[in-house]
């Protein structure tokens, strides 16, 4: 089955995405294949000490989010932000798709589902009716 809305909660450790509607939730679950390591910054370094984005793992969370009509993205730290940029990089259209960014500690999956419907009722009620 096919929903219109998704959520991604993700960081570099995981990305827990789902496809929703008022009833129903679909499931997926995707790892990066190379766990994020952390990096100290040290006084004098020519580095930022920053690892490098994934762009592999965003890509197999964008396949994961390709049948949504629209997108929250949400998560607690900067790959959010990240995998937004890597959408909007690789396919324009996405930037119509993704319709909020929101920084969400670690919440259950049923606490990210629930935040997600009542964004998307929230986001519903903003936009022009058509009739």
């Amino acid at each position: 089955m096919t929903h219109y809305h998704a959520v991604v909660w993700l960081d570099h450790h995981e990305a827990r995405i789902f496809h929703f509607n008022a009833g129903d939730v679909d499931q997926l679950h995707v790892l990066p294949d190379k766990p994020h390591v952390h990096l100290h910054h040290h006084h004098g370094s020519i580095t930022d000490g920053h690892a490098k984005e994934d762009q592999h793992y965003y890509h197999q969370v964008a396949e994961a989010l390709a049948d949504a009509g629209e997108v929250l993205v949400c998560g607690p730290g900067l790959a959010k932000n990240e995998l937004v940029k890597h959408l909007e990089s690789h396919d324009p259209a996405w930037r119509k798709k993704v319709v909020g960014v929101e920084t969400v500690d670690h919440p259950t999956d049923k606490q990210i589902v629930a935040h997600a419907r009542k964004y998307f009722l929230s986001a519903d009620r903003m936009r022009p009716q058509r009739g």
